[in-house]
């Protein structure tokens, strides 16, 4: 994205970040990174340690889940505004599935450190993202 109005524009499309004020949603636009991904790129890839989320911006992804038998399935696909790897921004941990662009995919990268640092600095920022996290865990569960 161009600069940091532009940024913060599209962040209060994001579903994570509506409940942000401009000033935290400026703090926050300011420790994102820009990637791009060609069709075919692995923007994570399940089994593998992750240290950050991805909010898309233009462009198309799958989401594909490794079975246990070796074949694969798509369970999700994402668009501008969608987010992943939420969960990896808290703990670290392996990413549940891998995420493929379909199509030249531009992302705005957290990572975890920059994300805990905010966290650290604004009581109610961690406190929006929290509920806003706990809700989209609730949907999900919801549609199992």
């Amino acid at each position: 994205m161009a600069n940091t109005e532009e940024m913060v524009s599209f962040l209060t499309n994001v579903p994570l970040f509506q409940g942000l004020n401009n000033r935290q949603l400026k703090q926050i636009a300011s420790r994102f990174v820009t990637q791009t991904f060609q069709p075919g790129d692995a923007i994570v890839t399940q089994g593998k340690s992750g240290f950050g989320m991805f909010t898309l911006t233009r462009g198309r992804a799958e989401v594909v889940r490794e079975n246990d038998d070796g074949s694969q399935t798509v369970v999700n696909e994402f668009g501008p505004t969608d987010f992943f790897g939420e969960v990896a921004l808290l703990d670290g941990g392996q990413r549940t599935a891998s995420v493929i662009a379909k199509e030249t995919t531009e992302c705005l990268y957290l990572g975890h450190v920059e994300f805990i640092s905010l966290m650290h600095s604004d009581a109610q920022l961690a406190t929006e993202i929290a509920v806003a996290l706990a809700n989209r865990l609730r949907r999900t569960l919801g549609t199992l």
